[in-house]
């Protein structure tokens, strides 16, 4: 259903069952998929790519010019996956010729006040709580969860499966698998129970145990502690996720408790 109140420009492609509300704007250089839910007074701007059956929450603003004052116009976009969810006034800001695009990928749930700055690519089953803010070039991989409050620094990279608690600032990069709280951020675990629910075995989880563990509490310097790692232990998926995220973190990784 199409509200004869929604401003849609007619060069927007909009798919089958997709329902527009009262007063929800929606500009030219958009394409949205089939069964979309359109809020009354969310604003979908040139650029904007939505997938499948999502639903767009009153207030959000997709695909709006980045806050990048380098931002010279060229040609971006904001793109959102299948059945995610955007909840009341979501801000995401779409790409600058460092990626071309802002992106959120599938089953993504983002809670009202989140700010998604320019170039921020977000995986898939990733669940962004209430007022947390990403600033322009953020990663955040497959199934992570941010709680609410959280503000992540430029270029950070947030590892798949991680949990990070809320009212903290994330200024490091944060290793898959890992709980990370406190101010300032750090390691305080393995988010074992989200593991086990996404159907982690028992070995698989003791494994990431025993690498971060070696990494974070026996008191060896990042670069030991790899080695120990790589000699000694397993070679599974999980320990090459690993390693390879920690060795490509090049401006380093959250710390551990001290």
């Amino acid at each position: 259903m199409i509200s004869p109140l929604a401003s849609i420009h007619p060069n927007a492609k909009l798919g089958n069952n997709v329902t527009v509300e009262p007063f929800a704007y929606i500009q030219g250089d958009v394409v949205i998929g089939d069964d979309c839910w359109i809020g009354p007074h969310s604003s979908i701007m040139d650029g904007a790519r939505i997938g499948k059956n999502c639903k767009i929450f009153p207030g959000a603003v997709i695909s709006a010019i980045p806050q990048d004052l380098k931002f010279a116009g060229e040609i971006t976009t904001a793109e959102i996956g299948d059945n995610t969810t955007i909840r009341e006034c979501v801000t995401i800001n779409r790409g600058t010729k460092d990626r071309f695009k802002t992106a959120v990928g599938n089953n993504c749930l983002l809670m009202a006040y989140v700010h998604l700055g320019h170039d921020c690519i977000v995986g898939n089953n990733v669940i962004l709580a209430n007022s947390v803010n990403l600033s322009g070039h953020v990663t955040i991989e497959d199934f992570a969860i941010l709680e609410g409050y959280v503000g992540v620094g430029q270029f950070v990279r947030i590892g798949a499966h991680s949990f990070i608690g809320g009212q903290t600032g994330v200024r490091k990069n944060v290793p898959p698998f890992v709980k990370a709280a406190r101010e300032p951020l750090a390691y305080i675990g393995v988010n074992s129970i989200g593991l086990r629910r996404r159907g982690y075995s028992d070995e698989q989880v003791r494994q990431i145990e025993d690498i971060y563990r070696t990494l974070y509490v026996k008191g060896l310097n990042v670069s030991n502690a790899l080695s120990v790692i790589e000699k000694e232990m397993a070679d599974t998926a999980e320990k090459a996720q690993i390693l390879k995220f920690i060795t490509e973190s090049k401006d380093g990784i959250i710390r551990g408790l001290v």
